[in-house]
């Protein structure tokens, strides 16, 4: 009887790791988004949090921390307990732009954050207010030269994407356009649509739906083909500026020292959260690209979109702190 009861013992001291793992999760988990509601990133995270609810049989939480163009968010993650409790988006300005644009920031994207899954990739888009005398590139390249610093152009913030455009717009024209920043894509959509800005840099998501009903004006969008949605639409390549013709990308993220178990079930999570039919659904009405890469495709897309935000940060001499 001894010996069965020690072998039992035994056997329960060696599963119980394995076990441990597999019951990951096992209470909520928090998904910080670096931006405010209403952009193209909170959209996104809210669609992958409601389908890993149900593939992972515990609430996603979706956490909004905006602030300094998505690094307040972005501290949050790498602050967070390595559990995989406190996981979090991360984007082509989170990840690449702000570490090229930023002289310092408290933590560094390629030691301090795991990459777990690219999600999608979104076209960006130059949009107007309509009351803006152009209906092209060309138009209004000639009427942005004609009134050098007159002009202004909204973003998401200092950092973001849209920034990076409207400034990579200007060294590719040669126009003066004033960058106005704001805490996500939602504020400055309000104020490009209410008129107080005229000139809107962003993600195609979040401005989709303003396009479609008149309230913005598109001029060119970022892709190798034209977006189904807006097929009268150039892409900035067929625009006469193709260096702009890069997309936007996202994907889940966590803090480092995340176990790798975790990583590879989120991964998976994400994976299945990608094949239901209604994500795909909801995700092509936004006109985003599934992705659903490994970790490591992940790592090596931030990389190679910090390489070319790099280029852009040093030929325009851009600085913020």
């Amino acid at each position: 009887m001894k010996n069965l009861l020690a072998a039992f013992f035994a056997a329960m001291m060696i599963a119980a790791p394995a076990d441990a793992e597999d019951a990951y999760p096992s209470r909520p988990i928090t998904m910080v988004v670096p931006f405010a509601p209403g952009g193209s990133t909170d959209a996104i995270g809210r669609i992958v949090a409601a389908g890993l609810s149900e593939v992972l049989g515990q609430t996603v939480v979706v956490e909004n921390r905006a602030g300094g163009g998505g690094s307040l968010g972005t501290a949050t993650i790498v602050d967070a307990q390595p559990d995989g409790y406190t996981v979090g988006i991360g984007t082509a300005s989170t990840l690449a732009i702000n570490p090229a644009i930023y002289k310092t920031l408290p933590f560094n994207v390629l030691e301090d954050l795991v990459p777990i899954v690219g999600i999608v990739e979104v076209p960006n888009i130059l949009s107007v207010n309509p009351s803006v005398e152009a209906s092209d590139i060309a138009a209004f390249v000639t009427y942005a030269r004609a009134h050098p610093g007159t002009l202004s152009y909204a973003s998401a913030g200092n950092g973001s994407v849209g920034h990076l455009l409207g400034e990579q717009f200007k060294l590719a024209t040669g126009a003066d356009i004033v960058h106005v920043p704001y805490k996500g894509s939602g504020p400055a959509l309000v104020d490009v649509v209410g008129g107080q800005v005229p000139v809107l840099y962003d993600n195609l998501p979040s401005s989709l739906p303003l396009v479609l009903d008149g309230r913005l004006r598109p001029l060119a969008v970022s892709g190798e083909a034209r977006v189904p949605a807006l097929p009268d639409v150039p892409t900035f390549a067929e625009a006469g500026v193709p260096d702009m013709n890069w997309m936007a990308f996202f994907g889940l993220i966590g803090p480092k020292g995340l176990p790798e178990p975790v990583i590879e079930r989120l991964n998976e999570a994400v994976g299945q959260v990608l094949a239901l039919p209604r994500t795909r659904e909801m995700l092509a009405a936004q006109q985003a690209i599934v992705v659903g890469s490994s970790p490591a495709e992940f790592k090596a897309a931030i990389k190679r979109e910090y390489d070319r935000m790099q280029r852009i940060v040093s030929a325009g001499n851009i600085k913020l702190n």
